[in-house]
């Protein structure tokens, strides 16, 4: 098991690598607008697994993979050229999911931003169910130690038996 920081350098390095190679251009005209994304390298540097995007329609993305699929050898090549370890890793080409997975963040905040407009809208024209105030409030009396109820000044006998 190799070290984690080697293998993080040596994702950097093939990122570096990879990346360098597709913009000087492969002479596969199905490969589009391809960003490398990611790479990671499994403990024992023997597989990276490269996570990449492509601009473009869904077409242009199944395009582009296949030909990072059938490119997978001569950039290998181009790795093992590139690095300085025993074994060259073998690569591996994922569609990383940024693209979709940003849209469906902001459909989400698009929907709690409406959401909280109604809420606040329904909030502006409510009304209490009840009281205002539905909180027990003090007894007041008077200086003569009568109780003093609801602007009253007299009280019930009802009331002084509490």
């Amino acid at each position: 098991m190799a070290d984690p920081a080697r293998a993080r350098k040596m994702a950097d390095r093939i990122k570096e690598i990879v990346a360098k190679r597709l913009d000087k251009g492969l002479r596969d005209p199905r490969l589009g607008f391809v960003t490398i994304t990611d790479v990671r390298v499994t403990g024992d540097l023997q597989h990276a697994s490269i996570f990449y995007t492509v601009y473009g329609t869904d077409e242009e993305r199944e395009d582009s993979a296949k030909a990072l699929k059938a490119a997978t050898g001569m950039l290998r090549s181009e790795v093992g050229r590139n690095i300085t370890a025993r074994l060259t890793p073998s690569l591996e080409f994922i569609a990383d999911a940024i693209p979709e997975n940003a849209e469906h963040i902001s459909a989400l905040l698009r929907e709690a931003q409406t959401r909280d407009a109604e809420t606040a809208s329904l909030a502006a024209t409510a009304e209490y169910a009840g009281e205002a105030d539905p909180y027990v409030k003090p007894r007041e009396f008077d200086e003569d130690g009568e109780e003093i109820l609801d602007g009253d000044d007299s009280v019930d006998e009802s009331d002084a038996a509490r």
